[in-house]
C-alpha cells in the first residue's frame, strides 16, 4: 500500500504541485474576491459565484491529478493537458471579467451613501466599458478555447464562431432589449441605486432602486417590504416618477386632497389643516421641512364638496409614507376635535316610491 503510495506520488512533478498549490489557495480565497469584486450582491448571487468559481478549481485540480497520475500513452495525456488548458482559460476569464467589473465601477461607477454604507453603483460609462471590456474577454477566450481543442484551421474555427454568432442572433431578442434598456436607463439618470420611484400611472407603485443589472432592475417595494423584479425592456415602457429627483432646491413637494362640504367655512377648513400640520412640524422625531409653509389650495369645486389640496415638502424621501400616515391621521383627529367631517356629503337624495304610493298612482 505505501509502495503505491509513493509510486503515484512519484508521478507529480514540481509543475503539479505548483498548480495544485494555486488552486487550493485561489478555492480558499473565492469568497474574499468575490466580496471584494462582485459589488453589491445577495447572498444567494454571492454563494452562486463563489461555487463557480471553486467548481472549475476542483475540475482543474481532477484534471491535473488524472494527467499526472494517468500513465496510458500520449493520446490521454494529450487529452488531459487540452482540458486543463480549456478550464484553466474558463477560470482566467470568469474573474478577469468580475475584475474588470469592479475596476469600471470604482473608475465610473456613482458613490452613494445609506443607511447600509457607501456603495459604488453602475453608470452607464461603467456599464457601457464593463461590456466592452467583457466582451472582449469572451472573445480572446473562446479564440483561445478553439486553438487549444484543435480546430487550428480557418475553416474549422471558423465554423464554430459562427456556430456561435448564429445562437446569438437567434437569441437576441431575450437579451438585446433588456441591455440595451438597460444603459438608457442608466444613461437618462433616472434610476440610480438608491433612488425614490413612483411606477406607473394607474395603482402605481413607491420603490427604491435596490440594483440596475444587465437585464433587470431589482426595486424594493416601500409599503410592503419586499423585492420586485422587472426586465429593463419592460421597465422602460412604464412612466417613472422619480422622487429623488427634486425640480427645484426646495425638496420633494407632496400633495394630500379631501373633499368637504359646502357648509364648512374656508378659515375653518385652513384652521384645521394648519393645526395638524403644527402638530407634526413641532415633533423633532419627523421628516416634514418645517422650515416652508404648508400650502393649502382650492383644487375643484363639485357638486357634492370644495376638493381641498394641501401640498407640503419634506426632508428625507424614503419616510415619504410615514409622513403621508402621519398627517392623515393627525387631520382626521382634529377634524373630530371641530366637528368637521371628511367624508364627501351626498346632496342628491334618491328616493324610491313604495308598492302602495304606486298602487294609489
Amino acid at each position: 500500500m505505501l509502495n503505491a503510495i509513493t509510486d503515484v506520488l512519484s508521478r507529480f512533478t514540481a509543475m503539479h504541485y505548483l498548480v495544485i498549490a494555486v488552486n487550493l489557495l485561489l478555492m480558499s480565497l473565492a469568497r474574499p474576491l468575490i466580496l471584494k469584486t462582485g459589488g453589491k450582491l445577495t447572498e444567494r448571487q454571492i454563494d452562486f459565484r463563489v461555487n463557480m468559481l471553486r467548481v472549475l478549481n476542483l475540475a482543474i485540480l481532477a484534471t491535473v491529478c488524472y494527467n499526472a497520475i494517468y500513465s496510458g500513452g500520449e493520446r490521454g495525456q494529450g487529452f488531459a493537458i487540452k482540458l486543463i488548458s480549456i478550464l484553466v482559460v474558463l477560470y482566467l476569464a470568469y474573474l478577469a471579467s468580475n475584475i474588470a467589473s469592479y475596476m469600471m465601477r470604482r473608475r465610473y461607477g456613482k458613490t452613494n451613501k445609506s443607511n447600509e454604507g457607501i456603495q459604488v453603483s453602475d453608470t452607464y460609462h461603467s456599464r457601457m466599458l464593463t461590456l466592452v471590456v467583457s466582451t472582449f474577454i469572451a472573445i480572446v477566450a473562446l479564440i483561445a478555447v478553439i486553438r487549444i481543442a484543435g480546430y487550428s484551421s480557418l475553416l474549422e474555427a471558423g465554423g464554430v464562431i459562427g456556430f456561435v454568432g448564429v445562437f446569438l442572433a437567434l437569441t437576441q431578442q431575450a437579451w438585446a432589449p433588456d441591455i440595451i434598456s438597460g444603459l438608457v436607463l442608466l444613461n437618462s439618470d433616472m434610476l440610480s441605486e438608491g433612488d425614490m420611484i413612483e411606477l406607473g400611472d394607474s395603482n402605481p407603485i413607491l420603490a427604491r432602486v435596490f440594483k440596475t443589472k444587465i437585464f433587470h432592475t431589482v426595486l424594493i417595494d416601500i409599503v410592503n417590504n419586499h423585492r420586485i423584479m422587472v426586465s429593463n425592456s419592460k421597465l422602460r415602457e412604464q412612466t417613472i416618477h422619480s422622487l429623488s429627483k427634486f425640480a427645484s432646491a426646495k425638496g420633494l413637494r407632496e400633495r394630500l386632497s379631501f373633499k368637504i362640504g359646502y357648509d364648512t367655512s374656508t378659515d375653518d377648513v385652513k384652521d384645521l389643516f394648519n393645526e395638524a400640520f403644527e402638530k407634526i412640524a413641532n415633533d423633532a422625531n419627523n421628516d416634514i421641512d418645517e422650515s416652508h409653509p404648508l400650502e393649502i389650495r382650492v383644487l375643484e369645486t363639485g357638486d357634492h364638496a370644495v376638493e381641498w389640496g394641501i401640498f407640503y415638502y419634506i426632508k428625507n424621501v424614503s419616510g415619504i409614507i410615514a409622513v403621508r400616515q402621519r398627517l392623515l391621521e393627525e387631520i382626521l383627529e382634529t377634524s373630530h376635535q371641530k366637528g368637521i367631517s371628511l367624508s364627501t356629503p351626498q346632496t342628491h337624495v334618491v328616493t324610491t316610491l313604495s308598492d302602495a304610493q304606486i298602487t294609489h298612482a
